[in-house]
């Protein structure tokens, strides 16, 4: 007999299919579908083991990475799984949540569950997480509850007068009770919905720097003035200035405008527009790559505004966020303005995706996306809790649809979004004449947030910053027990967004 213990593969999956169905025979819906299995691999491959004897798949444990403060321990399975969208997976989380694992049962006298909890705890090791969080079925709870109270059950199968095939196999795997959860799995007869928040603790965990700690993120805003520069030295000389301040009063995020980098086309004047931001466009890894030092060096995430690239011989306007250990991720704006079609020939982006930070899943969008309501609720939905949203406006009229289109957005996405842009005129530079702008920093409108749903705000039209810190604990708290609760409380049935790219 050969037994082998390795990563699934979207490949496995009528085996795997065949295996929960012999291990689940009277639960309905017993088998993942192929789309959660292709998710799950290919957003964490490492988390998702399987075990063959003799080349046959006979079990398997599926895994995601949280960031537990988020959801404490008081959740649902839903909940954990981002109703099994597994959106809450975070690469920079601190736990290893179990949500699934099965032996076909005619192979469980091998056993196979030990196999895979130990090699779940190896892998909790080696990626250095707090440790393996569980909601853990009791399956032979309906047996005794005309006679037990959950936790009376749950004693009892600690002391071995009760036998419950989950419980008491997670209790061997040195796994502690946390709490009982009530309503956990939706139509877990045997259970009762009720399931067993476990947990094993990882001895070996070191913590990490930058971690979200805490709830509260301190996020910092620069109101950029237009100026001409005499050179890029003197253009970066300006940028670790305001990188310099923010880092020095701790921010967690130092955020840029919309295309701040647009002083520089004045050398540029004398070509046609979209020949002078191609000119500007060269430029643009170059100064990413300097801001991503700062960002290392002052220990700050910096979201670069919006600088031009090329690629392929079509214009995009991108936004970079550099992280403070080196990290850099990038996002295209995806609506483009008549203006910047007109004069530059800007094309739009179409990755749509929330990013992982060290202070949770956060999003991007530049300007103009922000009008678009379909677009931040695609990231909320995959589990965004600040959106940033670097803008270029040139008149008020222009400032205030932004404004309000952002406020709207924290509102029925129940996230905070803070918005940053240009100020002053900028003469000798076509298409960049006049700006106007106000930093600021919206909530949801509830008792726990300002009754005017502001955060903060910023002087208009005068260069400074705005540092505001936010607390995620209470955007949870709004989504559970809020006046309204508009993520919860949406028509599923009748409408939905859906990003058509991972659909």
């Amino acid at each position: 007999m050969q037994v082998d213990i390795r990563k699934l593969s979207i490949d496995d999956y009528d085996e795997l299919a065949t295996a929960m169905q012999n291990a689940y025979p009277d639960i309905e819906d017993n088998v993942w579908a192929k789309r959660n299995i292709q998710k799950l691999t290919s957003i964490f491959p490492e988390g998702q083991l399987c075990i063959t004897v003799d080349g046959k798949l006979v079990a398997a444990a599926l895994s995601i990475v949280v960031q537990y403060e988020i959801f404490g321990d008081q959740h649902t399975y839903d909940e954990i799984t981002g109703q099994e969208s597994f959106n809450t997976h975070s690469n920079i989380g601190n736990t290893l949540y179990g949500i699934e694992v099965f032996v076909d049962p005619e192979y469980r006298t091998l056993r196979l569950g030990r196999r895979l909890y130990d090699a779940r705890k190896e892998l909790c090791e080696i990626k250095n997480l707090k440790s393996i969080i569980i909601g853990g079925r009791i399956p032979n709870y309906h047996l005794y509850s005309n006679e037990l109270t959950p936790r009376e059950y749950i004693k009892k199968v600690r002391l071995k007068e009760i036998y419950d095939p989950v419980l008491s196999f997670q209790l061997s795997n040195n796994f502690s009770p946390l709490k009982i959860l009530k309503g956990y799995l939706k139509g877990d007869v045997e259970s009762e919905e009720y399931a067993v928040l476990l947990q094993w603790n990882n001895i070996y965990y070191t913590s990490k720097k930058n971690t979200m700690q805490d709830s509260v993120i301190r996020l910092g805003l620069v109101q950029w003035q237009m100026r001409h520069f005499k050179d890029i030295d003197a253009f970066y000389q300006q940028v670790e200035f305001f990188v310099d301040v923010l880092g020095s009063y701790e921010s967690d995020f130092c955020v840029f405008p919309e295309l701040f980098n647009t002083p520089l086309l004045a050398q540029f004047n004398h070509m046609h527009e979209r020949e002078a931001m191609e000119k500007l466009a060269e430029m643009t890894e170059k100064i990413r790559n300097k801001i991503s030092e700062y960002a290392v060096s002052y220990n700050v995430n910096i979201i670069s505004g919006s600088m031009p690239i090329m690629e392929d011989g079509k214009m995009f306007n991108a936004s970079y966020l550099c992280h403070r250990d080196g990290k850099i991720d990038e996002y295209r704006k995806i609506h483009i303005t008549p203006n910047e079609r007109r004069y530059y020939g800007m094309q739009g982006g179409n990755d749509i995706k929330v990013i992982d930070t060290d202070c949770g899943k956060i999003g991007i969008v530049i300007c103009y996306d922000v009008e678009f309501p379909e677009l931040p609720r695609i990231l909320a939905d995959q589990g965004m809790k600040i959106l940033f949203v670097p803008y270029l406006t040139d008149t008020q009229n222009a400032y205030t649809r932004v404004r309000n289109c952002a406020a709207a957005r924290a509102i029925e996405n129940e996230c905070y979004v803070a918005i940053t842009g240009c100020v002053g005129n900028l003469p000798g530079v076509s298409n960049m004449d006049i700006q106007f702008g106000q930093a600021a920093v919206f909530t949801p409108s509830d008792f726990a947030f300002p009754s005017n749903a502001t955060k903060g705000e910023a002087t208009p039209n005068t260069e400074m910053t705005l540092i505001v810190d936010v607390d995620l604990n209470l955007l949870k708290e709004l989504h559970y027990n809020g006046a309204v609760q508009v993520m919860n409380d949406r028509r599923k049935d009748l409408y939905e967004t859906v990003n058509l790219l991972n659909k």
